[in-house]
């Protein structure tokens, strides 16, 4: 993995609070010209470490109402690419996650209704050879929506500090042996 340092993270911190913001703005506060900023950018995301920018749309607005996390059970672990392959085919599936734990594979999958959510799991998802069981939880509510944090500091170009050396025992004499 590429190394990244504070001004690369300076400049994650700043684009993914907002991803529209100008990179005149970014450059801004970074304290740099637009031209690095541009580059920054442009070796982040060539290095794999911006993954995607975009919209976020909000699922219920166009008429899924129903977030889902389905735990899938699979015959076999070594089932899980070709289980994967079928449930990409599926565009209610939005993550798909191989798992330790009671299941081999949890997705989270958006649906309009019951009926649609119900039509997903029986006649998509548990029609895949290899598929053994189901668990379905279905989301009441998301609370918490966010990416991950971005340090300030870039620990991978921390130095280790030196360890301490131990410091000299001095013997105090016995208050009873002065006269």
């Amino acid at each position: 993995m590429e190394k990244i340092d504070n001004l690369d993270l300076h400049i994650l911190g700043v684009i993914t609070e907002n991803a529209r913001v100008p990179f005149k703005d970014v450059a801004a506060v970074c304290g740099v010209s637009r031209a690095a900023i541009h580059q920054r950018v442009q070796r982040l995301i060539e290095a794999g470490i911006i993954v995607g920018s975009g919209y976020n749309v909000n699922p219920k607005a166009i008429g899924y109402s129903t977030c889902t996390y389905v735990g899938i059970r699979l015959e076999r672990g070594s089932m899980y690419r070709d289980v994967a392959t079928k449930l990409n085919k599926i565009p209610e599936i939005v993550e798909c996650h191989f798992t330790t734990g009671n299941y081999t594979m949890l997705v989270k999958l958006y649906s309009h209704d019951n009926e649609h959510l119900m039509e997903l799991l029986n006649h998509k998802i548990q029609e895949i050879p290899g598929v053994i069981s189901t668990e379905t939880l279905i989301s009441l509510e998301q609370t918490i929506s966010r990416e991950i944090p971005i340090p300030t500091i870039n620990i991978v170009d921390k130095k280790p500090r030196k360890p301490r050396t131990p410091r000299k025992k001095i013997e105090v004499a016995d208050t009873e042996d002065i006269d």
